[in-house]
């Protein structure tokens, strides 16, 4: 990345920064944000009601709000409202909490329709900002919302210990989604040369070839389901020590980083979507596998949560590759609200049925589980490729990340 692009150029530091912002704020909300309905003395049942009201209110909204940018509203637009609400929602959290549980629940669910378009706008953004320069690398800047994340996961549990429960969760939160809208709203101008907005009733549909590769990303990335619900539940079981617990989970990280890092210097062959997709799919079957017959071994976890890289972070390329590479003009936003309402929906169904089988026959069989999941994926990636090209896998005339 260069600090001053040439003129006409999207500039990929403002883009790495407005990733960055905004996975500082996804790093402390998701750990923290439990965190802190616990210490408002809520009922554990209501904590889990009011944790799931957003990711329904976003399967339900990411693709309606990312659709309005084939209508012409601006990205920019998207990611300014968005992140503007979403620090008033945070703001006024303690107060509504402190009024009735009903408040805060439907604060929860203005916060949830705000955030849902934010990271499918900025990967808007930044996969129109690669078709139209060479200078621009997706994984390069994508990886700054990585390493943000993470420093936000190290900070965030230093900050709650000297500010408080109460007071650090929404303080940080709506001082990071502040610090969002500045740099959305600050010179932010990044546009691919498309076709006019679609109008009502004339959208172009979406490609079966990318219907399926959305499919298959969604049922690779759900079988993470068991190792974010359970993963640390049954590796504690199993008398691993919270140490190695944080420090597995910063190596599946530290993977998906170095993937991003790196996969630009990998033959473009291996850089198209179907063989991104089912690299994530190949190494999910076999961390499904490993996760179950690993019983707390961590000479197997170690090299397990190393896949991570493959299985979140190629996929993640993969079906970025595929919509850039085959959503037409004119649907790429509804393309990418797509991508992100389809991933939220499988998740959140595998995440309920891995609860009701760890409950019933413990984590192994619910590790094991998500097998199937990721085979199912690997199918319909192959399917994807014959569709758009049944003499080759992984076709160099699909679209690169």
């Amino acid at each position: 990345m260069t600090a001053t692009p040439p003129t006409g150029e999207p500039d990929p530091i403002r883009l790495g920064l407005l990733y960055a912002v905004v996975f500082v704020e996804i790093g402390i909300a998701m750990p923290f944000m439990p965190v802190w309905l616990g210490a408002l003395g809520l009922d554990a049942g209501l904590i889990g009601l009011l944790l799931a009201l957003p990711i329904a209110t976003k399967v339900v909204a990411t693709r309606p709000l990312m659709g309005l940018i084939d209508r012409g509203v601006r990205p920019r637009t998207l990611l300014v409202v968005g992140s503007l609400t979403l620090a008033v929602s945070y703001a006024l959290m303690p107060a509504a909490a402190a009024l009735a549980a009903v408040l805060l629940a439907l604060l929860i669910v203005v916060n949830a329709v705000a955030q849902a378009p934010l990271v499918p706008s900025i990967d808007y953004l930044t996969l129109a900002a690669a078709r139209r320069s060479k200078r621009i690398d997706y994984a390069r800047i994508r990886l700054c919302g990585s390493v943000a994340f993470l420093a936000a996961n190290l900070a965030g549990g230093a900050l709650l210990g000297v500010l408080g429960n109460q007071v650090a969760v929404p303080l940080l939160l709506t001082g990071l989604a502040l610090a969002a809208t500045l740099v959305a709203a600050t010179g932010l101008e990044i546009a691919p040369t498309a076709a006019p907005p679609a109008q009502a009733g004339t959208a172009p549909p979406l490609p079966r070839v990318l219907w399926l590769s959305i499919a298959a990303a969604a049922l690779i990335q759900a079988s993470h389901a068991a190792i974010y619900a359970f993963g640390s539940l049954d590796w504690a079981r199993h008398g691993v020590s919270p140490p190695w617990i944080g420090t597995l989970w910063a190596i599946g990280v530290a993977a998906e980083i170095a993937l991003f890092a790196l996969v630009g210097r990998w033959p473009a062959r291996w850089r198209s979507p179907f063989r991104l997709l089912g690299l994530g799919a190949g190494a999910a079957l076999l961390r499904a596998l490993g996760l179950g017959l690993a019983d707390g071994d961590l000479a197997v976890l170690l090299p397990l949560q190393m896949l991570h890289g493959l299985t979140f972070g190629a996929t993640h390329l993969g079906v970025m590759a595929a919509v850039s590479g085959f959503a037409p003009e004119g649907a790429r936003g509804r393309a990418q609200g797509t991508v992100g309402a389809s991933t939220a929906l499988v998740s959140a169904l595998a995440t309920l049925a891995c609860g009701a089988v760890y409950r019933s026959l413990g984590g192994p069989a619910t590790f094991l589980m998500m097998a199937p999941l990721a085979l199912a994926g690997l199918g319909l990636v192959a399917l994807a490729q014959r569709i758009h090209d049944p003499g080759r896998f992984g076709s160099s005339s699909t679209h690169k990340v």
